[in-house]
């Protein structure tokens, strides 16, 4: 590596030289504020004549020993595209400036130095050789034929429209000599010799906002020649590009793709910051044919993971309203597990009717946990793995069995359950979007005219939430308090109107009565019992829970299989787990590893030695250490009976069992492993 400090024009005036962007590198991004700043840097610099310099940052290359056809010499840039870009585009401003007012003298130094080479193939012609379309906005500019309009979208075109304006024929002077300032600091690696990987990285974790998904392209291709980074982007990385983004936001979700796929092929979930780091470490080493082969995996995978977050890209309409549904009840933890059973349905082994089975199975399970007010984050281990019990020959019976064989806050909740949380749910003050799921699915369960909630069909309060007098009259005050107190809420209460601005608080008889609006000349199944009735009280609430309560049966089935009777392991998570007072432990399984221990004291001692080696500085940041009275051995804290958690630093052990419990739950739950400590009672 070869570091110098260096005048930016004498760095863009090389002769026969190509600034080559890899492809590898993310797009030019760089919108008015930086180029505002750039400009204000350059003018004030320029204007300064007791100023010599202005420092800009580095700018990073390969040289590859690689010359063109026209030996023209490239360099690859690893860092440094947004501020050689943007420069550029101020020459280009100056040298558009400089024919305008007809000094062609000027005109052609800027061009021939700072933007092109000369005496070489139309190809090698742009000393700043740019990815599509940059490339193509930079041609249009320099070719200067403004009565054609640039028909793509480009921050090259927006950022030369800004310096444009701010650039005339009474400061250009000032611009020049701010430029001729302006110096940097050339790093230049040699290939075999210099590791531009870790030197990229060391550049990324001092400034560069670069996403996860970012990190891994750079690793994929910046090993490669040219050429062959060239094919990799091409047949492999852009597909997955192109395939894992949110077409309705415009986001990428490249990072979140790779994570989902690292879990499916790993079974370990990697933290959403690490997943470079975990994919480096699962693809270490490769060569170009192995490469190959793992990114033609994952883009076969990409195809089925575009679906899943964009539904209407799949073209039949059954599957299609499934996914759309998932994607409403934000399931992103499915992605790892349907990603591959979507591969499995496309390749055939799986039809469509199992295929929609497991869509509604998974839709079942996660609703009723819901429902039930279950914790979400177990489910990122239970999909993480759930593929690995599919059995090819029992697919969809597979699933259920394993699902349903869940225990404790994994659970798969029966129907009693369920209904009987659901009864008194608020189910009003709850997401919008698990609101709307819920409705339209209810209502919307063998009917043929779908219907959507939107500005049209809004929710109704049957019993209003703010009812006139007329509704104490009708119920008597007791009922009428019971009713507000109990039902107000819940989905008896609840039904859909294209008329709610007209029905607001009046009686129940003229919400149902009321010409055009009212429930009897509603076409909805969720109006069509309260259409029949006189009155609207707590026996009538009732009766239509128990409609309701057979249809949501119907809609959230739980799996009617047989499955052979299981000995009950009795393994709990320790939050559910009965008091441990004068019990002995056969065993306990923290972050999925099994841990033969069979007292609660050496439990206690274990897992802080783990959550000390996880995240040390929690015991100081937080409470925790006060909590555990954590020391160091010849400290005089008035602990009683250490134990040692490190070398250095030691707890308070002098506890009984269910206090022990108490603190091993705090801590888990301050680092967020509530899910992760299972302990199993001896006999």
């Amino acid at each position: 590596m070869k570091a110098n400090e260096t005048k930016i024009q004498n760095f863009l005036s090389l002769t026969k030289t190509q600034f080559v962007i890899p492809v590898y590198q993310r797009n030019y991004d760089w919108s008015i504020p930086q180029c505002k700043q750039l400009l204000d840097d350059i003018l004030s610099v320029g204007k300064n004549s007791e100023m010599n310099a202005h420092f800009i940052g580095s700018i990073v290359f390969i040289h590859d020993d690689v010359y063109t056809a026209s030996r023209t010499k490239e360099l690859s840039i690893i860092d440094g595209q947004q501020r050689l870009t943007t420069l550029a585009l101020i020459y280009l401003v100056i040298y558009r400036l400089a024919l305008n007012f007809n000094d062609l003298e000027l005109a052609s130094e800027i061009n021939e130095t700072y933007l092109i080479n000369k005496f070489v193939s139309e190809e090698d012609k742009l000393k700043l050789k740019l990815t599509e379309p940059n490339s193509n906005a930079l041609k249009y500019l320099l070719k200067g034929d403004f009565q054609k309009k640039f028909n793509e979208y480009s921050r090259i075109v927006d950022n030369f429209n800004y310096f444009n304006q701010r650039i005339n024929e009474e400061n250009y002077q000032v611009v020049i000599d701010g430029l001729n300032k302006l110096i940097f600091v050339e790093i230049s690696l040699e290939r075999g010799k210099d590791d531009p990987q870790r030197i990229f990285e060391s550049l990324n974790s001092t400034g560069l906002d670069l996403s996860q998904a970012d990190l891994i392209r750079n690793y994929i291709l910046m090993g490669l020649k040219l050429k062959e980074q060239r094919k990799v982007y091409e047949n492999y990385w852009l597909t997955i590009e192109k395939l894992a983004r949110d077409d309705i936001h415009n986001i990428s979700k490249v990072s979140d793709f790779i994570r989902d796929y690292l879990t499916l092929t790993d079974k370990n979930i990697p933290n959403k910051n690490k997943v470079y780091i975990s994919f480096k470490s699962k693809y270490s080493n490769l060569n170009l044919e192995t490469l190959e082969k793992e990114l033609s995996n994952i883009k076969s995978l990409a195809h089925f993971y575009n679906k899943l977050i964009n539904p209407q890209r799949e073209e039949d309409k059954d599957i299609r309203n499934q996914l759309e549904c998932l994607k409403r009840l934000e399931t992103n933890v499915t992605h790892p597990f349907l990603m591959q059973v979507y591969y499995d349905y496309k390749y055939s082994t799986i039809d469509k009717k199992t295929f929609l089975a497991i869509l509604d199975l998974i839709q079942s399970f996660i609703w009723r946990r819901f429902i039930i007010g279950l914790p979400t984050n177990s489910l990122n281990k239970i999909f993480m793995s759930l593929y690995d019990k599919v059995d090819l020959n029992n697919y969809l019976i597979s699933i259920q069995k394993t699902l349903i064989q869940r225990t404790g806050s994994q659970r798969f909740p029966q129907n009693n359950e369920v209904l009987d949380a659901l009864k008194f749910k608020d189910m009003y003050n709850i997401q919008s979007k698990n609101r709307t799921y819920f409705l339209e699915r209810l209502e919307n369960y063998n009917n043929p005219e779908i219907v959507i909630i939107d500005e049209k069909i809004t929710i109704e309060h049957i019993f209003p939430q703010n009812p006139d007098s007329q509704w104490k009259k009708d119920l008597g005050i007791e009922e009428f308090n019971y009713i507000k107190s109990n039902y107000l809420h819940t989905i008896a209460n609840l039904t859909l109107s294209g008329h709610n601005n007209s029905l607001k608080n009046k009686s129940f008889l003229a919400k149902r009565d009321m010409i055009d609006s009212g429930y009897k000349y509603s076409r909805l199944w969720l109006n069509k019992y309260i259409s029949q009735l006189d009155i609207w009280n707590q026996q009538e609430l009732e009766k239509r829970f128990q409609l309701i309560s057979k249809r949501f049966l119907s809609i959230w089935q739980y799996p009617d299989i047989k499955i052979e009777e299981i000995k009950e392991i009795e393994e709990f998570n320790i939050f559910e787990a009965d008091d441990p007072k004068y019990k002995k432990l056969d065993y306990a399984i923290f972050c999925d590893e099994k841990i033969e221990i069979k007292e609660v004291s050496k439990l206690y001692a274990e897992i802080f030695k783990r959550l000390f080696e996880k995240q040390p500085e929690l015991f100081f940041t937080t409470d925790l250490g006060e909590k555990v009275k954590i020391s160091k051995k010849n400290e005089k804290h008035n602990v009683r009976q250490q134990l040692m958690i490190n070398e250095t630093y030691f707890i308070e052990g002098n506890l009984d069992n269910s206090a022990k419990f108490e603190r091993i739950k705090y801590a888990l739950s301050l680092f967020r492993l509530e899910e992760e400590l299972i302990i199993k009672y001896s006999d």
